[in-house]
């Protein structure tokens, strides 16, 4: 198994010059961006885990109440012993708390992030020798090709805390349409989604005021010079937050402090003070909305579950 994990690693690498390219074309746009999945480099993986246990963070707080008080129904309705497919698995943990309930025959978790996959999944597996695991190093926001030893009967795509969010509403329906190919007739999809709320909880989850979300931000940079070979320095950038209420989704900026000349390998850019690098979108969702947008991309019978003040939804759905 490990043998096979290097070798994802090393086909993983070879996508680098498309990564490359990706980051290049983005910085020169107007307004320049960068995608979210470079926030997840090994330090920025970290930083997330430390996001998720800030008093501002509640959405891993609910979801996890969700599970703790809706575990047994889930499993209910998603099934037992089937395939479970981790999606943006990061540490596992979301998905290790379910093991009791879902017993999955097959682990697999998906990450950008292959070498904090590979050490989180080395820990995993001396917790629970006993169900097998097969780590995918994939940019699934990309593509959704999973290795032939993933098994195809009952597979259920676990894909929690809200990113779905990061997709724009079209890009979230070709991405669940996705799913929904590799699903399978006896699949379905187990689905953490933010729900719209007022605007100063929301700025406050993604502005808290350790700094924390702030230097996750920030290490995007520091994972584009590294991918890249660009020269930012991120002295020169300040995080911002706010709510975009027209569009319903929180959106996360960094802000020139200063002009200031980027330069990388093939190209560069000036940067105006005050000019702003657009990094995330995170939108937020009516149970309503979402459910129809399920709908919409081939599943159904959808059972939905939220926590005692109604700020997040779980939602499992069938592939039909």
């Amino acid at each position: 198994m490990p043998m096979k994990f290097e070798k994802q690693a090393e086909q993983f690498g070879a996508v680098r010059e498309a990564a490359r390219a990706e980051l290049s074309a983005g910085l020169r746009q107007v307004p320049a961006r960068l995608a979210p999945k470079y926030f997840y480099n090994e330090l920025g993986s970290k930083l997330f885990e430390a996001i998720c246990l800030l008093d501002e963070y509640y959405l891993t707080r609910a979801e996890a109440a969700i599970f703790a008080r809706h575990g047994a129904e889930i499993a209910d309705v998603a099934g037992r012993g089937g395939t479970l497919i981790d999606l943006g698995a990061g540490n596992c943990a979301k998905a290790a708390a379910l093991f009791e309930v879902l017993r999955p025959r097959q682990y697999v978790p998906v990450d950008i992030s292959v070498t904090f996959l590979q050490a989180a999944v080395a820990k995993l597996r001396m917790t629970h020798p006993d169900v097998p695991m097969l780590p995918v190093g994939l940019d699934f926001a990309e593509h959704l090709r999973l290795p032939a030893e993933v098994a195809r009967r009952r597979r259920l795509f676990f894909y929690p805390g809200s990113s779905i969010g990061n997709f724009t509403p079209l890009q979230a329906a070709q991405f669940l349409r996705r799913v929904r190919g590799e699903a399978g007739a006896d699949g379905g999809l187990l689905i953490g989604v933010d729900l719209v709320k007022d605007s100063s909880a929301l700025e406050a989850a993604y502005d808290d005021a350790l700094g924390v979300t702030a230097a996750f931000n920030l290490n995007v940079l520091a994972h584009a010079n590294g991918l890249l070979g660009s020269d930012f320095d991120v002295r020169d950038w300040r995080h911002v937050a706010f709510f975009n209420a027209e569009q319903q989704r929180v959106e996360m900026h960094l802000e020139a402090r200063r002009g200031v000349d980027v330069r990388w390998p093939g190209g560069g850019r000036r940067f105006g003070e005050g000019e702003r690098i657009h990094t995330e979108n995170s939108y937020k969702y009516s149970r309503e909305g979402f459910v129809e947008l399920l709908a919409g991309c081939g599943f159904g019978a959808v059972s939905c579950f939220t926590d005692e003040g109604e700020r997040f939804l779980v939602c499992h759905a069938r592939a039909v």
